[in-house]
């Protein structure tokens, strides 16, 4: 088994990875993850998913859960589906399509909602909403200050509940030559917020 352990944090290295796909960061997810606050049996749709590091980390910690893995580029759809097999996750389905028009095609409805990219991300949020069972979760990152004025403002205008922002800031230890010195991970912001 290649990740045999019951905490979250799988070393960015052991996913299979595309050149110019975005990975989420193993500590960036460890914050996301805690963000979601997932329940054994929780459905989650993960929009935008990428390289497929939270669909992975989330089915792992959930098996009984149902995760949705929205991308719209075929070839990392396809590696989203490389990156279940390579850690043998089962409850895992990857949707091939543009949010937010194929949301309405998503079942079953979800009571975790992560927004990992995508545009617009507010037209996504405001219709992902929709979709959201009540008492669930959305979270959603921003990498740059206009996405985090845009999920904020969506946010506000959605009326959630028990809003939190984060900001990552972690540095990670590399040689370079002959030292050892501290280089900086691109900061992440990480907004959540409930649905009464």
């Amino acid at each position: 088994m290649l990740w045999p352990y019951n905490t979250p944090g799988i070393p960015d290295n052991l996913f299979e990875q595309l050149p110019g796909i975005p990975l989420s960061k193993r500590e960036v997810r460890l914050l996301l993850i805690s963000s979601l606050r997932m329940k054994p049996d929780s459905v989650l749709w993960d929009i935008g998913a990428g390289t497929g590091t939270i669909p992975v980390e989330i089915g792992l910690l959930c098996p009984q859960g149902k995760i949705i893995a929205v991308e719209r580029d075929e070839e990392v759809a396809n590696l989203i589906k490389r990156n279940c097999n390579l850690f043998d996750v089962n409850n895992i389905q990857v949707i091939e399509g543009s949010a937010p028009d194929c949301l309405q095609k998503l079942a079953p409805l979800p009571d975790r909602i992560c927004l990992e990219g995508g545009k617009p991300i507010k037209d996504i949020i405001l219709q992902a909403w929709e979709y959201l069972q009540p008492g669930g979760r959305i979270v959603a990152t921003a990498s740059n200050l206009e996405s985090l004025y845009t999920i904020s403002e969506g946010l506000a205008q959605l009326q959630a509940r028990n809003i939190e922002v984060v900001q990552s800031a972690v540095n990670r230890l590399e040689t370079r030559g002959i030292h050892q010195v501290f280089a900086a991970v691109n900061p992440m912001f990480i907004l959540s917020g409930e649905k009464l």
